[in-house]
């Protein structure tokens, strides 16, 4: 498996580092958080992203995107995680994307995917109910009704939910919960009857969502894909988002050691630069070495999905599970590291350990996904 970047991609990170780091940069969500904005993200920021290319990243060209893929997409998602970012391209460019080009119909795909590519529309994935992800235990359900169904069921955690045109709902229409199969994704307006959106503000100051649906009817034209194997189409937009938000942490994490050799650089203590201190250069080379690691399960992942390889899961399933640990182990060695003054809001390395810690747990912790690579490999 090459992990080398092919010249489009390259040019791809290039231009996602300068637009981020411009357009973007960590001052941007501290303002955001601070002015309590409704939105939670500047929607002229996600206007020039579309206008760049990154929102029609997984859109294939008949559909009004560039069809790079998830190597693309995880560049875009490094440099969001390096400059902690707020914009729904996770929501909107990676879920919502892969859901309907892996299940929509034609008719579907021709509505959306334009509106995806082009920035005029938001999109969220419910799929979570509980306190941890697990999609087995789905209990929301979608029953016949006439030509389409009544969808209802509890989600958390719905990224982008309060400003989403369209919500993909998760639903068991077969099976008892915790059956591995019996999902089916649904397109359902947040402003039909019996929809009710809770905007919650995460501990990283992001965008969230706690949804209520109650007899929701939808048509059957609402489905995406078969109704009898959504399964399939869930796995899909599961993999392409563990894979981008793998990617998403290795840029945080990446950002959170390069600020913290710099301090280890620049802070002195007892006339010495702290860098200098054996047992800290030893703490710096330990994260040095563990984010070279994760950055190569990242690459692993990204090129299997775009390869379309029988393994991909696994891979996607292990890199979610290192850069979990791993960026999380590189946050909380930079609080320390900072003494004191990591604890306090002045400094950005406690503002990367709690997007780190969200992050690290959407659609399944490092436990959740050394799970599946167990189960996978028949452990």
């Amino acid at each position: 498996m090459g992990l080398l970047l092919n010249e489009d991609e390259v040019m791809m990170r290039d231009m996602a580092e300068g637009f981020f780091a411009d357009k973007a940069p960590t001052a941007q969500l501290r303002k955001l958080r601070d002015t309590k904005d409704e939105t939670g993200f500047d929607r002229g920021l996600w206007g020039e992203m579309a206008e760049m290319g990154f929102a029609g990243v997984l859109i294939d060209e008949d559909h009004g995107g560039n069809g790079m893929g998830y190597m693309a997409a995880g560049l875009i998602a490094e440099q969001i995680g390096k400059n902690l970012s707020a914009t729904p391209f996770l929501s909107t460019a990676v879920l919502a994307a892969t859901a309907l080009s892996k299940g929509g119909s034609e008719a579907q795909k021709s509505h959306w995917l334009p509106k995806i590519a082009d920035g005029s529309t938001i999109m969220a994935l419910a799929i979570d109910e509980g306190g941890k992800h697990n999609p087995r235990k789905t209990a929301a359900s979608a029953v016949k009704s006439g030509n389409g169904f009544k969808i209802s069921g509890s989600k958390a955690m719905v990224s982008d939910g309060h400003v989403a045109d369209q919500i993909i709902v998760v639903a068991r229409t077969s099976g008892e919960v915790g059956d591995p199969s019996g999902l089916s994704l649904f397109m359902v307006d947040p402003k039909a009857d019996g929809v009710t959106v809770e905007r919650t503000i995460m501990a990283d100051s992001r965008n969230s969502a706690r949804i209520e649906l109650n007899n929701v009817e939808v048509d059957g034209d609402a489905v995406l894909g078969d109704v009898e194997s959504g399964d399939a189409v869930v796995e899909a937009v599961l993999k392409a988002g563990r894979a981008a938000l793998s990617a998403e942490l290795l840029g945080s994490g990446q950002e959170a050691f390069d600020q913290t050799l710099t301090y280890l650089k620049e802070r002195k203590q007892f006339g010495t630069i702290i860098g200098e201190f054996q047992a800290l250069k030893h703490r710096a080379a330990h994260m040095y070495g563990e984010i070279e690691v994760a950055r190569s399960a990242v690459l692993a992942a990204l090129t299997a999905l775009d390869d379309d390889d029988a393994n991909a899961d696994l891979y996607v399933s292990m890199a979610k599970a290192k850069l979990g640990k791993t960026a999380k182990h590189i946050s909380v060695e930079g609080i320390q590291l900072h003494g004191g003054v990591g604890m306090t809001d002045e400094y950005d390395i406690g503002l990367f350990s709690k997007r780190i810690r969200v992050a690290q747990e959407m659609f399944g912790d490092a436990n959740f996904q050394l799970d599946k690579v167990a189960t996978t490999m028949k452990f």
